[in-house]
């Protein structure tokens, strides 16, 4: 598979080669000057390749994630990007750490470094009311599941034009096709529901976004791009293999 981003951002992220000497040239006499340096030169580590990237976006954009979730969700990208999942190069990152009254969505194009959308989206009605707290993959739970996604497929239900979105993570979010936690819109995911209510209003365990946005949004990140839906779980954070890899 082409790796889209390796294009953009070089060895900003993707190099992992590490280089420990400039190559040392001899005269063509063979003769060795007295004084001989040598730079040392070492690649920086992942955590700085993806600061740089973090710093690139934020110049481009007025909102970003928080740099610590943006590590973790680039973890999970890359990861993904290898095993040959991904063809759409956009990284959607939603930050449960974060109150439904903020626009806790964020849609980064990662070949041009620029934010697509950043908007609000919903949790699930028994995940907790302002704050998402409680989480998981079983089906009628009602609760929104944590973990890596990979974008599916569109279909029109219920609540409209609706994406697919597949959990990559058995025990988190697998079971996400067959409980219908899909992305969607949703009358209750408005931010006029704030100023009515004070919060967002909640769904069944799907991330749901503003019905004006929710048709665009949506068919700018079918076709497998990459869902990351982040929250300080120590569980989860633990022992998520596309964190920990």
């Amino acid at each position: 598979m082409k790796y889209r981003i390796l294009t953009v951002v070089g060895v900003l992220i993707f190099s992992f080669a590490f280089s420990s000497t400039d190559e040392i040239n001899y005269s063509n006499n063979s003769e060795i000057t007295t004084e001989l340096s040598v730079e040392t030169k070492t690649e920086k580590t992942f955590k700085e390749k993806v600061a740089d990237l973090y710093q690139t976006f934020s110049l481009n954009n007025s909102a970003m994630p928080k740099l610590p979730v943006f590590e973790k969700a680039m973890n999970g990208y890359l990861k993904l990007e290898k095993e040959g999942r991904v063809s759409n190069p956009l990284l959607t990152i939603i930050d449960f750490d974060l109150s439904s009254k903020q626009k806790r969505m964020w849609i980064l194009n990662m070949d041009t470094q620029q934010v697509v959308f950043n908007t609000f989206v919903a949790h699930g009605k028994n995940t907790g009311v302002e704050f998402a707290k409680n989480f998981s993959n079983k089906v009628n739970s009602h609760q929104s599941s944590l973990g890596f996604y990979v974008t599916g497929e569109t279909y029109y239900g219920k609540n409209g034009l609706s994406l697919f979105i597949d959990g990559m993570e058995k025990g988190f979010n697998s079971n996400a096709r067959k409980r219908y936690v899909v992305i969607h819109g949703a009358n209750y995911a408005e931010p006029e529901f704030i100023q009515r209510v004070g919060r967002l209003g909640r769904s069944y365990g799907c991330p749901a976004v503003p019905n004006k946005v929710a048709k665009k949004l949506i068919n700018t990140i079918k076709g497998k791009s990459v869902v990351y839906i982040h929250k300080n779980n120590e569980n989860y954070q633990k022992t998520s293999e596309y964190l920990n890899s």
